[in-house]
């Protein structure tokens, strides 16, 4: 017999990352927690597959309601532009969604998207010459940030040069910081990681790439997608791109511009049937989102719809909150005598 007040146990599916496993779901008065100890053979079942809150790998928090990330999907997001102070004050604000950021754009002297309205005080720092892209990025690293934003972008604007962009990655190298780059026009997704961005911000979609510019790209920087963002053209373009760029070996990312245009501030439906579209599934859908690991302290759990088989990844679009007990989903009990 149960005492009240006593943790109750459940045997629990749950996602490592790699592999479903079998492990025990403890339910007490201040909430849910998951450990990776063999459930008991007498145990009730839960009937699905838990996994940790995803990742959405682009987000503008300065654009959207942030308070509201905390009751999603998301577990960690990814700020790639917003003012430095207001964004690590954010993101140092104790029992919220996780946070990383790269504090303000980095761009050119009227680079894009220094003319912007949306743009607020403080979120683009424009650079001019070697000495304020060392300094610029010495700030970034003592403030936090875990990467750095650097645009190129020539449809909309002048664009750091070769010299000062190679100037920026050896920076942000020795404070052990990856370059994360917006690429736009023709040339400069190649352009960028030929010079050592790592990741691009945006899946390729003002030009198509050839299969040797795949090729390329796919040995030496990872996408973030943000496909749902795009229509017409563009988007047929960036699905393209990602479409050979996965089976090149490409290490793709959720991401969905978070605060471009209407987005939800939650796991977004068409940015995930838009990677699906693109071939994108399965375990390395599940890789792309990237969700937090269900073991760790004070992780915010999902309960996804099970899967067919053990060795077939949970569907992300079946997940919703695992709070509290009255969300955990059992299987129906017969009555006696059924």
């Amino acid at each position: 017999m149960r005492m009240p007040g006593s943790p109750r146990r459940f045997a629990a599916a749950f996602v490592d990352g790699t592999r479903i496993r079998q492990g025990t779901l403890v339910v007490t008065d201040d909430g849910l927690r998951l450990t990776a100890d063999a459930p008991d053979p007498d145990l009730p079942r839960l009937d699905g597959v838990v996994l940790g809150g995803f990742t959405d790998h682009h987000v503008h928090l300065m654009l959207v309601d942030d308070a509201v990330l905390d009751d999603s999907r998301l577990r960690h997001v990814i700020d790639l532009g917003a003012p430095r102070d207001w964004i690590r004050a954010r993101a140092d604000a104790p029992g919220r969604t996780r946070v990383s950021y790269a504090g303000p754009f980095l761009t050119a002297p009227g680079g894009y998207p220094s003319d912007r309205d949306w743009a607020l005080p403080g979120s683009v720092r424009e650079l001019a010459d070697a000495d304020a892209v060392r300094a610029a990025i010495a700030e970034l690293a003592e403030a936090g940030a875990s990467c750095i934003k650097i645009v190129a972008n020539t449809i909309a604007g002048p664009v750091l040069d070769d010299t000062l962009v190679t100037a920026l990655v050896d920076a942000a190298r020795t404070h052990g910081l990856p370059v994360v780059a917006h690429a736009e026009g023709a040339g400069q997704a190649q352009r960028v990681v030929r010079l050592g961005a790592t990741r691009l911000a945006h899946a390729p979609f003002t030009e198509r790439l050839n299969d040797d510019e795949i090729a390329v790209q796919a040995a030496s920087a990872e996408w973030i997608s943000t496909l749902a963002i795009h229509s017409g053209r563009e988007r047929d373009v960036a699905l393209d791109n990602v479409r050979r760029f996965h089976v090149a070996g490409g290490m793709l990312r959720y991401g969905t511009d978070m605060g471009n245009g209407p987005s939800p501030v939650d796991l977004r439906r068409d940015e995930v049937e838009a990677l699906r579209a693109a071939g994108v599934d399965g375990w390395d859908l599940l890789h792309a989102l990237a969700p937090v690991d269900p073991l760790e302290p004070g992780a915010r759990l999902l309960i996804a719809d099970a899967p067919e088989t053990a060795r077939t990844a949970p569907d992300p679009l079946t997940a919703r909150p695992l709070r509290t007990a009255h969300d955990l989903p059992l299987p129906p009990t017969r009555s006696p005598g059924a």
